[in-house]
């Protein structure tokens, strides 16, 4: 006799192919591999990584460009995650590891965070709407903040005074119903948008990367 409740298998497939999506992301930024990164996303999604905001092919430009500038290697490790569906939205925080070897400075270092996403399923796929990448504590050279993002990264050597200014207007953890895990819907700050983007728009003035 079958006891599942009515929905639970399409819960289960749902969930499934979220944290998926999940694998796929963190696998793409270890291989540098863009097509799998951009797999993780809608084309329109918004992508929040406090010293960056803009589209998916965007973050994957800037965000490969710093990586190979910075890192010999790197880990991107996916841990607990929950996710709370609606329909044909889901709200979910992936906990994650990041570990890497560094070309300049300490050998190598350790981060860690959350990323926090509104996932939506668009003719039958579930991809990212929107993300917010929100950092929780770091072993890296240099005095902690944990109310400071900019010292909570492998790079915050290298942060311009904009990038900085950028990180710290992020919405900041919390260790209670403040935190951005809890906002719904969870949607992108038009205000950082512009001003990420005009932060690229000088670096590619200079001929910058990363």
């Amino acid at each position: 006799m079958n006891n599942i409740p009515d929905g639970t298998v399409r819960r289960l497939a749902d969930r499934a192919e979220i944290a998926d999506c999940l694998g796929r992301y963190a696998r793409g930024m270890d291989r540098l591999d863009r097509d799998l990164v951009l797999s993780a996303y809608h084309p329109d999604a918004v992508d929040d990584h406090g010293k960056f905001v803009g589209s998916p092919a965007e973050f994957v430009r800037w965000s490969f460009a710093m990586h190979r500038q910075h890192h010999h290697s790197h880990l991107h490790a996916i841990l607990h995650h929950s996710c709370e569906l609606d329909g044909d939205t889901a709200h979910t925080e992936a906990y994650f590891m990041f570990l890497s070897m560094n070309r300049t400075g300490a050998p190598w270092s350790a981060s860690a965070g959350r990323y926090i996403d509104r996932f939506e399923r668009r003719d039958g796929r579930w991809a990212i709407a929107h993300r917010l990448c929100v950092r929780d504590w770091a072993a890296t050279d240099g005095p902690h903040e944990p109310a400071d993002p900019t010292t909570l990264t492998s790079t915050s050597g290298s942060l311009s005074d904009a990038q900085r200014m950028l990180m710290r207007s992020a919405p900041p953890a919390a260790r209670d119903r403040s935190d951005p895990s809890y906002r719904r819907p969870l949607v992108a700050d038009p205000q950082r948008l512009l001003r990420s983007q005009a932060l690229l728009g000088d670096a590619a003035t200079r001929g910058e990367e990363g």
